[in-house]
Formats: C-alpha cells, structure tokens, sequence
C-alpha cells in the first residue's frame, strides 16, 4: 500500500496523519510543545520545540505503518509566524507567532511608507500586526544587532520543510500572509522590500503548493520513512484545510466555515479581488487560485473562556442551559473580543463585553449570548465576503460544530445552507492530499479531490430570522468601538 504523510504545525501541537490513495486515514500522532508569553501581547514559539516534536511525531506515525511504502510528505501550519534564522540556518530567537501584538509600531510605519490602499491593491491586504513582514521590522527596530545576523525569515511550516530537507523554500498560500507578496504577479514586492530597507533574499523561494521541496535527509529517515523522500512544500493552515474540505476552485460557490479557537470563513475565487477597505483578507489558494478569508479570533475560544469560569458543570450541561433560552437571550448580547478582533475592524485593543445584562438573567443566558455573540460576529465577516464573492454553501468544521444548536444559530445568522463534513482532519489532510499530486500518485489537484473526497451531512436547520439582532449587534459594536478610539487618543 502506497500512503503519503501529511503534517500540520498548529499553536498548540503538531499532528501528522498518514493517507492511503483514497485519502482514507490509515494512521496518526500528536506531539505537543509550549506557548510563551513572556510579556502582554507577546506569543512565541520555540522552533527547537518544533525540531523536537517532529522527530516525536514521525517515530510514532511510522512505527504504525509497517509494510506500507511512503511516497511521500506534506506540510502545513500556522501561517504569520517570523522563524529568524542565521547564516548556519540557526534559530536566532523564539519565533513571534500569528496572534503576536508586538508590532503595533511598525504596523503604523509601514502605513507611513505605503497607504493602506496601496499595500491592499499590493498585497491584497491592509498592513496587520499578525503578520510577518512587521515582525521583520520589529527586529530590525528594537534588536539590530540580531537583526544583522538575519539570513532568513521563515514562515513555521517551511521551517519544518528546512529541517527535513536543507532547502529554504515557501509557496503562494502561505507567502501571501507574509505582507510582502505581489497578489497579482506571485513574486516577492520589491518595491516595498526596497522602500523598507529589506532584500527578497531575506526570504525563501516561491512556488506552488504541490512541488517537491527536496528529499529526505538521512538524520531524519526512520523505519520505512526513507532517505530522499520526496517533501511536498504544501500550504498554509488555512488554505490546506480547505483542500481537505474539498474546498476549491473546482466547486464554485462552495466556502467552508471554521468553530475553533478562532472562527474562519474561506471563500473561493478565481481572480484576486480584494476588499478595497481590507475587512477580510485576500490570499492565493493552494490550489492555484484565491480566496478570502475573514476571522472572528475568539469563537469556540469564548465558549472555553466562559466553561472556565463554571468549572463545577461539564460543557454538556452548559449547552442545555442554553438550548431553552428564547432567541436573543432576552436582550443580553456578547461582543467576543477577547483576544481584540480581526475582521472586518482590524483592531487588536478592542475586548470583549456582556451588554444588557439584568437580574432577570441566569447562566444559560450568559452562554445562550456566547454562541449567538459568535454566530453575530461571524455574520458580520459574512456579508464583507458577500460583497466581494457568491457563497451557497458554507462547510462547518471545527469542534464547536458539533453542537447543533450553534449551527443552528448560524444557520440562521447566515442565511446560507451549512453542512457537516465526516471524518474531517483540517490541515493535515491538505498537506497529504498535496502530497498526492507532488509524489505522482494523482496527475493534478483536480483529480486527487474528486478521488478522496469526503462525505456531508446537512446541518440542523437555521434557528430563526436573526436581521433585526444583526442590526443591534453592529450598533454596540459601532459604541464599543467608539470608546476604545476614544481612549487610544
């Protein structure tokens, strides 16, 4: 049996997967490592953690896969991330991750040196902290002697391409999060690299998502994982879990949407289009193509805040508390900016707020006003995306669509149909499925997706007409949004 490997290098931990031709899973493994926060708004990773959980993973994904030929390894992760490397292809200090707020000057800098519309009409997005290129910036800011020692900047998962392979490579997907890539031309800009004093040899190689990065070293060869094995460069997390959807520009009018952590709408498309006001982002598709992509950044992460707050009751007994509350939660809204927000207001200092609470309220209300807060939120990302593409059918993943009475609710939030995708292994899946067609096994992406597609089931049907709540939720947030503008002067 032929099986292809499919790693995805996620916040929290890397989990590698193993497809057999028909994209069925034949076998798994997880490996964790720390999230430092060593000062308020900081978040960074070590990518010696990484190196190790690598090595873990693989060891324990094939010793499962005994008698089976690998042909081949994909790779995806957290897109944004800065990993400094030296001259000896060193790590220079723990990488900055996606949700790092650090550089909220250098964001201010690059606005400076390039509009907003021009860095959008560049790049297909507004200059946003998350992103690589201000985390370039920042060390170049605050630490140029590290800065100088600086050879190349790479995004995590091509990281982990360079450890398997010595080759300093990168692909569309990913790249177009970095801040510094022509949309249009899919090459490095070097007019805004110039302007900023920076070089495109700072920066790996571009490319396609299913090309072959180099083969196998030897020091990571284990079992029947042999020397040489082609590595496919794969996509960003985004973009790979789409493909393991089966989300692309080979099913026109079909988006998926994500209940994780943070909330994720993709939205194919053919051209690139990006929203003049840059509410949602614009990024190449792994498949050759685009798509949008607008983020809640607190969704299932609201409802895991508030479990913590209840320890004493299970998330089961919360969701039922819920489930007989009226639509609207008699008036109690939540604004789920914990973490600040990313679309459409691009504001990393707003927070989160209950609004309207009384002492008619109870527990269930407070959670029934989470899950409609999020669906809210995410119907807001919506109709940017609406404005700029034709969505029918959205797919929901993620561990808050297991609940029914949140799909429900967004359902009706939406107003699009929703449905359920069976078996579904995000981003690990697209990196496999891209490893298919780079090993051979499927001539193009075209024909992979249709031969491992997954199966769907509808979700449960919209939970009533939420415009007039839409409405109301848009004006506190407008208030809100007011206030901390206010208190940033």
């Amino acid at each position: 049996m032929r099986v292809v490997i499919g790693l995805d290098l996620g916040t929290s931990g890397l989990k590698a997967i193993a497809l057999d031709e028909r994209g069925q899973k034949v076998a798994e493994a997880r490996a964790g490592y720390p999230l430092l926060t060593p000062k308020p708004g900081w978040t960074e990773q070590r990518p010696e953690d990484w190196s190790s959980a690598l090595r873990e993973a693989l060891k324990t994904l094939v010793a499962q896969l005994a008698g089976k030929e690998i042909v081949a390894i994909g790779l995806s992760g957290q897109m944004h991330g800065a990993v400094f490397l030296d001259s000896e292809g060193q790590p220079i200090l723990p990488a900055p991750l996606w949700n790092d707020q650090r550089t909220e000057k250098d964001v201010r800098y690059l606005e400076a040196v390039f509009s907003k519309a021009e860095f959008i009409r560049r790049t297909g997005n507004p200059p946003i902290t998350g992103f690589q290129l201000p985390k370039l910036l920042w060390l170049k800011r605050v630490y140029p002697d590290l800065f100088a020692r600086v050879r190349k900047v790479l995004l995590p998962k091509d990281y982990l391409g360079f450890l398997l392979t010595g080759v300093y490579a990168t692909e569309y997907s990913d790249a177009s999060g970095v801040g510094a890539m022509d949309i249009t031309r899919k090459v490095w800009d070097e007019e805004i690299l110039k302007a900023l004093g920076l070089v495109p040899d700072l920066f790996p190689e571009l490319g396609a998502s299913h090309r072959v990065v180099g083969g196998l070293k030897r020091e990571w060869a284990e079992g029947n994982l042999k020397p040489g094995t082609p590595v496919i460069v794969g996509g960003g997390d985004n973009a790979a879990a789409a493909l393991g959807l089966g989300v692309s520009r080979y099913r026109p009018g079909v988006g998926s949407i994500s209940l994780g952590t943070s909330g994720v709408i993709f939205a194919p498309l053919e051209a690139p289009n990006p929203d003049p006001e840059g509410r949602v982002h614009l990024f190449a598709h792994a498949d050759g193509a685009y798509h949008l992509l607008g983020v809640t950044l607190s969704a299932a992460g609201s409802l895991e805040w508030l479990k913590r707050i209840f320890p004493e009751v299970t998330m089961e007994i919360l969701l039922k508390e819920a489930e007989v509350v009226p639509l609207g939660a008699q008036g109690l809204f939540f604004l789920p900016f914990l973490s600040g927000e990313r679309s459409p207001y691009l504001e990393p200092k707003l927070r989160g707020a209950f609004i309207g609470l009384s002492l008619a309220h109870s527990r269930g209300h407070l959670v029934r006003a989470v899950l409609e807060g999020v669906a809210l939120s995410l119907a807001v990302v919506y109709k940017a995306i609406r404005s700029l593409t034709k969505v029918n059918t959205l797919l929901a993943t993620g561990g808050g669509s297991s609940s029914d009475l949140w799909l429900a609710l967004l359902g009706g939030a939406l107003g699009v149909p929703l449905y359920r995708a069976v078996g579904e292994e995000g981003a690990a899946r697209g990196a496999a499925l891209l490893a298919l067609v780079g090993a051979g096994v499927y001539p193009e992406l075209k024909e992979a997706l249709l031969a491992t597609a997954l199966p769907q089931v509808a979700a449960p049907p919209p939970l009533g007409k939420m415009g007039d709540l839409i409405n109301d939720y848009e004006l506190l947030v407008e208030g809100v949004l007011s206030y901390y503008q206010r208190q940033l002067l």
